[in-house]
């Protein structure tokens, strides 16, 4: 997910990295920093993620090394397009993209891009299967010229409705802020999204809500119990 606001782009992202049923690590940083001031956050295939993020990244530090200059948020978004676009016809990537960054003198930028190709400067973007569940709570709840504050609110909006409706539960989040004084990680605080957990007895599944908003099928569960588990 990404979020433009009054002075900075932030990016957000899942740290599971999975592979059918299995999951193999919670703590896959999928936001890659290109500078002090650019990022990619990308999802997609592991191995296809990581190669053209890494081929994205060494050849604008090759870039930089050779000519001494500094590219924009926009001129990475152009190029990286430009090498999704040559891949699409020999080796395609399944890797989609928000490209983040903020500069002097365009200031904060997010870029959508997917694995054809496809590139849109947004105010806000989601990838992958949660876009089904976030996208109508930042249509509604964006505004432009956000705060910070603002923007991290309706980032745990959105975490917290994956939590409830989405059939993954993710629970490790990687969050990074990109404004003028470079890229940094925020930590979202101890607040924790509206998980369900299942709990298997006799066969029966209950789907337990741990979100205290959500209290009102605390009855609810002690009657299962009592009537059905008993």
């Amino acid at each position: 997910m990404g979020i433009v606001g009054d002075g900075f782009t932030l990016l957000a992202a899942d740290s599971i990295a999975a592979r059918s049923i299995m999951v193999f690590k919670n703590d896959e940083d999928k936001i890659y920093e290109i500078d002090q001031h650019k990022a990619l956050a990308a999802a997609g295939d592991v191995g296809d993620r990581n190669h053209f993020c890494e081929y994205v990244i060494k050849n604008i530090h090759l870039y930089q090394l050779r000519t001494d200059i500094s590219l924009s948020t926009h001129a990475v978004a152009k190029w990286t397009r430009n090498q999704m676009a040559q891949s699409l016809r020999k080796h395609p990537y399944q890797v989609n993209l928000l490209i983040g960054g903020w500069d002097k003198n365009a200031g904060p930028e997010l870029y959508f891009m997917d694995y054809l190709g496809s590139m849109h400067k947004l105010p806000f973007g989601v990838h992958g299967h949660g876009s089904n569940f976030t996208l109508s709570i930042m249509d509604k709840e964006y505004k432009p010229g956000m705060s910070l504050d603002e923007a991290i609110g309706l980032l745990k909006k959105c975490i917290k409705e994956l939590g409830v409706r989405f059939l993954i539960n993710y629970q490790n989040w990687i969050v990074k802020v990109i404004d003028a004084d470079g890229t940094r990680v925020i930590n979202l605080g101890d607040d924790e999204p509206a998980t369900v957990e299942e709990e298997h007895h006799c066969g029966l599944t209950l789907l337990v809500s741990r979100a205290q908003n959500e209290s009102w099928l605390l009855p609810l569960n002690r009657w299962l119990r009592k009537t059905i588990l008993a």
